[in-house]
């Protein structure tokens, strides 16, 4: 996807505009609440990528070195910075 649309644009793509088409999926949409945004009563998943993602999508690609933090549903699914996340 880098060859045609840059880092922030395949990113966005890869995570927000899929929360907006299943919002948009209307009664087949799995999910009750919001999408793809960090508030209460929220769906989001969260990552914390070890470099800055929107200038080198690699990090990603690397998930062992690439990122720290997986976060899905409130419970954390990888967390190499400690039980509190810190």
């Amino acid at each position: 996807m880098a060859r045609w649309y840059s880092h922030v644009e395949a990113l966005r793509m890869a995570t927000g505009v899929n929360a907006e088409l299943l919002a948009m999926a209307g009664p087949r949409n799995p999910y009750p609440g919001k999408l793809g945004v960090v508030a209460a009563g929220a769906y989001a998943d969260l990552l914390l990528v070890n470099g800055d993602p929107t200038t080198d999508l690699g990090l990603l690609a690397d998930a062992e070195q690439g990122v720290l933090m997986v976060m899905k549903d409130g419970r954390f699914f990888k967390n190499t910075l400690g039980q509190e996340g810190r």
